[in-house]
């Protein structure tokens, strides 16, 4: 599969609310939030995974995500799955992601 990378999604990041909202962790300021690639096996050192698989996410939690900071909590796959759910959520409300066949 190659690697899905689109100048619309990750501009869409601007000014939007976290999707991630870590406890204890997010800052809730929109003016940081860009889209964070979450890992999912296409992701590592020096290479990010398909924007399609990624968050809106404030520097605070960017940061936590990628492990550039240890506070806490633990980022879960719970908490990735609803700020994908969420981000991808927004994208299909915005016309940047569409399902063939959708109602």
């Amino acid at each position: 599969m190659s690697r899905i990378v689109s100048k619309k999604l990750r501009d869409s990041a601007r000014d939007q609310s976290c999707t991630l909202r870590l406890p204890g962790v997010c800052n809730f300021d929109p003016e940081t939030t860009v889209l964070a690639h979450l890992p999912c096996g296409q992701k590592g050192m020096g290479m990010k995974g398909p924007d399609m698989i990624a968050v809106f996410a404030c520097s605070a939690c960017h940061d936590r995500l990628d492990a550039r900071t240890s506070a806490a909590p633990a980022v879960t796959g719970a908490d990735m799955l609803r700020a994908l759910a969420e981000t991808q959520l927004i994208w299909l409300r915005d016309g940047l992601l569409t399902v063939k066949g959708a109602a």
